[in-house]
């Protein structure tokens, strides 16, 4: 198995692009990727492209890639259309590594983009709907309030407006946390600040404003435990990665020292395990199997990327990740070890949170930030002295945990 590099990524603006279209987005993405490897894009011999509700909101199915990318050149060649919720686009990416690895070809592109803002809301956060089992509704839904039993819920802690049931799900992680562990409101609000706090330093983040602990705990409710800022929005947005082999290097105009190594890529499907069950946690197993392949282990991690589609998000794969012990992810945030300066920075980018989530692009989202950081290129977010990097992240809801999430492993 040969050494796979990341030799170029790119990020647009996550936001609300309201004007633009999901073709403008893939095109910026794709010639920011292009130009950070020095590559062409004829040299380019294999796609993988992530998107999940373009179909949902305009229609558009079965060749998304295809389509979206013609216009920029990107034709003759396979083009693989992905779709695995949040994780499609480190799905993508775990892709292109192994077909690179297989000898298929010497370069390949990973591309994630999302057109999700509508100002038709309904149909906007319907786009949530499929990402469970639509044929046991009434089942998933009894199964997260049973889940969050134990912990009293204040009145009005609940938002008259529309969100996504996936909030109710975390909802549901939340209070089964606080039951099982002590974690707090309180230590939601700690991560979501410094998550904020984070985002003011990423020129290409969604929010770029700080909140303190107490403005966190004091914003609108969603679902308790959860507030608005502790939450990810919808978002707009592309990401991308070049990855290749020695060979697919050598051809590059980029400058080798800034091609990064893939240490790890690992996918792994959730279990029909127990809620309390935390060790067979799909993340936990996939990040055991990603540890070995690389050959380090948590303690040699200097940064990490992880799915924070709400606050309580990061405490579960910070955790699942081994990166602090279970039940300790709230204390950790709480005593400053999860922000920059800190004993393992964790989200500097801003996270899901504060960065933005759009679905399909999200992955690469991340995997941009290891290597940014790892290039040292990261600015007033700069993690001093990162050598290794984590991005977890997890798409969709089957039984009590992520459908399917993905972990990679990046360093020099």
């Amino acid at each position: 198995m040969s050494d796979v590099y990341i030799a170029g990524v790119s990020m647009t603006n996550f936001g609300k692009h309201i004007d633009r279209t999901l073709k403008s987005l893939a095109g910026e993405a794709l010639e920011g990727v292009l130009k950070d490897a020095g590559c062409d894009v004829k040299m380019v011999e294999a796609v993988f492209f992530g998107n999940c509700v373009q179909g949902h909101m305009e229609g558009q199915d079965m060749v998304r890639g295809e389509i979206a990318l013609r216009p920029y050149g990107v034709e003759g060649v396979p083009v693989v259309n992905v779709e695995n919720a949040c994780a499609t686009a480190t799905t993508a990416f775990h892709m292109a590594v192994n077909y690179v690895k297989a000898g298929a070809c010497d370069i390949a592109l990973a591309i994630g983009v999302e057109k999700m803002f509508s100002q038709d809301k309904a149909r906007m956060f319907s786009a949530f709907d499929g990402a469970w089992d639509v044929h046991e509704v009434a089942k998933s839904t009894a199964d997260f309030a049973d889940m969050a039993k134990g912990v009293e819920v204040p009145p009005g802690s609940t938002s008259p407006r529309p969100y996504s049931v996936f909030m109710d799900i975390y909802a549901g992680f939340c209070r089964m946390h606080m039951r099982e562990f002590g974690t707090t409101q309180e230590q939601l609000a700690i991560i979501a600040s410094k998550n904020h706090q984070h985002s003011t330093m990423n020129p290409l983040s969604q929010f770029q404003k700080a909140f303190s602990i107490e403005e966190v705990m004091s914003a609108a409710p969603i679902t308790y435990p959860l507030t608005l800022p502790m939450c990810s929005p919808i978002s707009d947005g592309a990401a991308a990665a070049i990855v290749c082999n020695a060979a697919g290097l050598a051809k590059l105009n980029a400058a080798k020292a800034r091609a990064m190594r893939v240490l790890a890529t690992v996918m792994q499907s959730g279990s029909n395990r127990g809620i309390t069950e935390f060790e067979k946690h799909a993340s936990k197993l996939a990040a055991l199997k990603a540890y070995e392949k690389a050959g380090v282990g948590p303690q040699d991690i200097h940064l990490a990327e992880v799915h924070d589609a709400t606050a309580m998000g990061e405490i579960i794969e910070l955790e699942a990740l081994g990166l602090c012990k279970l039940g300790d992810g709230g204390p950790a945030a709480a005593r400053g070890e999860t922000r920059l300066g800190g004993r393992l920075p964790v989200n500097p980018s801003g996270g899901l949170e504060s960065k933005g989530h759009p679905i399909g692009a999200t992955g690469l989202g991340q995997i941009f930030e290891l290597v940014t950081q790892l290039r040292g290129e990261a600015g007033a977010r700069q993690v001093d002295g990162a050598k290794v990097a984590i991005a977890q992240n997890g798409g969709g809801i089957c039984g009590i945990e992520e459908a399917i999430t993905c972990v990679t492993i990046v360093g020099h």
